[in-house]
């Protein structure tokens, strides 16, 4: 795997690989095997949080063998500022029942945990009976506490991109997950 020189937003930066393509491909059919396991013969439904998920859901759901449907929700919790606004709101919710579903979250990377925090109540607030999460990746420091039933990778604190994680919007498209040289 070679480095990226990044065009955007700062001219020169460099993307060095953490986690390889091959890697990401075996772990996750590894995730997808014991999410079907784990649910029997159940429907499962998907919930890809857009967008960094996109890449990691559609992986995920080629992985699950069986039954399996796949819905989209958007949200934020950062308004106009850099600065969270310690509320989520719902961009776009999903468009299904989830009654007697096994309800799967599937996020991209869990940082501060506020965006998981908040959709985990929201669901259990709509009585979903059984619902998991899985993340891609996981970072050390949580300032939410969430449950995160199934996991890729753990990483530490650097800012990464990659396999549907942006940077801007941009580098999204990359196969591997890399870190942004002098972000940690």
């Amino acid at each position: 795997m070679n480095s990226v020189r990044a065009e955007h937003p700062a001219a020169g930066a460099q993307v060095r690989p953490l986690i390889a393509e091959l890697e990401i491909r075996q772990r996750v059919e590894e995730l997808g095997r014991q999410i079907r396991e784990d649910a029997g013969q159940r429907e499962i439904v998907l919930i890809c949080i857009l967008k960094g998920s996109v890449v990691f859901a559609a992986d995920l759901l080629r992985a699950i063998p069986g039954d399996v449907a796949l819905e989209f929700l958007r949200a934020k919790s950062y308004g106009q500022s850099q600065v969270s606004s310690g509320k989520l709101e719902i961009l776009q919710d999903v468009d299904r029942d989830l009654a007697g579903s096994y309800v799967v979250i599937v996020e991209d990377i869990i940082d501060t945990g506020l965006t998981l925090h908040g959709l985990q109540k929201l669901f259990r607030a709509r009585k979903v009976e059984t619902l998991k999460t899985v993340a891609l990746l996981l970072k050390p420091q949580q300032d939410h506490q969430v449950e995160v039933d199934y996991f890729g990778f753990r990483i530490g604190s650097e800012f990464v991109v990659g396999y549907g994680l942006d940077w801007a919007e941009r580098l999204r498209n990359l196969p591997y997950i890399g870190v942004v040289e002098g972000s940690s």
